[in-house]
């Protein structure tokens, strides 16, 4: 039996997950946890990680390795997405990981990132087209697939901490602001060639932000366990109108928000930019939410690897 420690070190968030595999490749998660770190908060133009989110981040990771050192013999795969990719001080901050704690990372490409993400998807929901959208925190991946397959993919720069930081207040979000970030984000969409190849395909949300949109409306509509959002599907219509709700609300306001994180409430309005602009540039009338990614991706290409062994 191999213990598989995944750990996912983005730009909002720090999430772990322990799965049991056996020979065969038969796979049992045991373990998930999540902790808010803002790894990419006030990184600014130069991209430096500010020494309060490295140590919010070595706290969370400290805590983490209480739990996976008690395994025997895990096998730890720890990956940093957008945030360490970008930081002009990747190089330190590894180091900093790797000599308080022993524990080394692996920064991966975008590019990367998305495949994880696509084989979590492919893996877990039964998706034949659509457009794969993770929105993180510093950055968010567009995966198109076509027939089951990965044809075309991106990892365009923006998150809902980095819009939000950019362009949006942290409390009431004036119609200018909103404006100049939806502009923003739009111009950096156009620049994607392929895109329009999704127009009236579904959209698949990954990520915190695009989940958020799934919570909120599933507690809406008295869901018993409103954070089970895998398969969960929204109609374009409950999409535009929860961001018009959460536009109305202060930060006090949105906090009160039922299925909305508190920790979430003043990145949440730059988060679902992305998606929002989206289904209405490709006029895609369907959402389905994906809780698989990038971690689940990692974890089934080593199932790939064990049953590849096995043959």
């Amino acid at each position: 039996m191999e213990n598989l420690v995944v750990i996912d070190l983005g730009s909002n968030s720090v999430r772990m997950t322990i799965s049991e595999i056996d020979g065969a490749g038969n796979h049992k998660t045991v373990e998930q946890v999540k902790r808010y770190v803002r790894l990419s908060e006030n990184m600014g133009d130069e991209h430096i990680l500010q020494p309060e989110s490295i140590d919010r981040t070595l706290t969370a990771l400290g805590e983490f390795k209480k739990i996976y050192s008690q395994l025997d013999n895990p096998d730890i795969q720890a990956v940093a997405t957008a945030a360490v990719r970008q930081a002009s001080n990747q190089k330190q901050f590894l180091k900093l990981v790797k000599d308080k704690l022993g524990l080394s990372f692996n920064v991966i490409s975008g590019a990367t990132e998305a495949r994880y993400d696509y084989l979590g998807v492919i893996n877990t929901l039964p998706i034949v087209n659509g457009l794969l959208v993770d929105t993180g925190g510093a950055s968010s991946e567009l995966i198109l697939v076509q027939n089951r397959q990965m044809k075309q993919v991106v990892s365009i720069p923006l998150g809902s901490v980095t819009l939000s930081q950019s362009y949006l207040e942290n409390d009431v979000v004036k119609a200018d602001s909103l404006f100049e970030a939806m502009t923003f984000v739009n111009s950096v969409f156009n620049d994607v060639w392929w895109l329009r190849e999704a127009t009236n395909l579904p959209i698949i949300g990954l990520g915190g932000a695009n989940r958020t949109l799934a919570k909120i409306n599933r507690r809406k509509k008295n869901f018993l366990n409103f954070e089970d959002v895998h398969g969960y599907k929204l109609s374009a219509e409950d999409v535009y109108t929860t961001l018009i709700q959460l536009l109305g609300l202060d930060l006090a306001g949105r906090k009160k928000v039922p299925g909305l994180s508190k920790d979430r409430a003043d990145i949440i309005i730059g988060g679902l930019i992305p998606v929002t602009l989206l289904m209405r540039l490709l006029d895609s009338q369907q959402i389905t939410f994906s809780n698989a990614g990038l971690r689940d991706g990692i974890l089934f290409n080593r199932i790939n690897e064990i049953k590849n062994d096995v043959e």
